[in-house]
């Protein structure tokens, strides 16, 4: 096992999720390839190549140096040596590989998230979690009859009372970015219908309340919605391992190196 340069214990820091926001343009493609062509395995650089535009390749690319490098910092394992493999639903996972110390990859959890023009990343070692990412004006623009199959009746009547405009958008776009996030960190796919559960805002956006599906309870989840950039919002679920850390450490940019984030508290 190499360990990777600029790489410091794992745990130093005891936020209970590690996040990294980072846009397209924060690597140039070139060096972005580059990076991609010593660290991505061979499925990776397969999934790339389906994609049909090659916009989408590239910050497919990125995205997947993003998560090598940030798994690297946290492990001390190189990035193109972490074994990265999916489980039976397609979730990713980190599987600790033959002769590597238990404690680098024990526990170790992570989620990826992308949409147009930006990339966010959530790391934790406190459960299962869960990252979404989009702009407001996406859902602004999406069909609304395609838009209301996710929300739930409680959701749908709080939208509803407050009218049209950019409060209502933001309110869609918290909803959506949480319930994604949730049903990421769950690992079920598309196995669970987005009306089977439920968020309450409160005026200011966080989450007031959880209604979970049958299947789950509320108390093991904490949620975190957030501002991702200009026009860009975020959301955080992960459910909790029964330690009392309720800190999320958002970092803006590329993880050339372990820095200083901005501390945010779960709702």
């Amino acid at each position: 096992m190499t360990t990777a340069p600029g790489t410091a214990p794992a745990g130093q820091d005891t936020a209970a999720v590690k996040v990294w926001i980072c846009p397209d343009e924060a690597m140039a493609p070139p060096l972005a390839d580059t990076l991609a062509l010593h660290w991505l395995d061979r499925d990776e650089w397969a999934a790339a190549e389906r994609l049909r535009f090659e916009r989408g390749r590239r910050q497919y690319r990125l995205a997947h140096v993003l998560v090598r490098r940030a798994l690297s910092l946290e492990t001390g394992i190189a990035e193109a040596e972490l074994a990265i493999a999916r489980s039976a639903l397609g979730r990713p996972c980190l599987p600790r590989p033959p002769g590597a110390p238990a404690r680098e990859t024990e526990h170790l959890d992570f989620n990826l998230s992308h949409t147009e023009g930006i990339i966010a990343l959530a790391v934790t070692r406190h459960g299962r979690v869960g990252i979404d990412v989009e702009r407001p004006s996406r859902i602004a623009g999406s069909d609304p009859d395609v838009v209301g199959t996710v929300f739930a009746d409680e959701e749908r009547q709080g939208l509803r009372a407050l009218g049209e405009g950019r409060l209502r958008e933001r309110a869609a776009t918290r909803l959506w970015t949480l319930k994604e996030a949730y049903v990421k960190a769950r690992g079920t796919g598309i196995g669970l219908p987005f009306d089977s559960f439920a968020f309450t805002l409160d005026d200011a956006g966080r989450v007031a309340g959880f209604r979970p599906p049958e299947d789950d309870v509320a108390a093991r989840w904490r949620f975190l919605g957030f501002d991702a950039g200009p026009d860009a919002m975020a959301a955080v679920a992960v459910a909790g391992d029964g330690r009392d850390e309720r800190t999320v450490l958002v970092h803006h940019g590329f993880p050339w190196r372990k820095g200083p984030g901005q501390r945010l508290w779960f709702d």
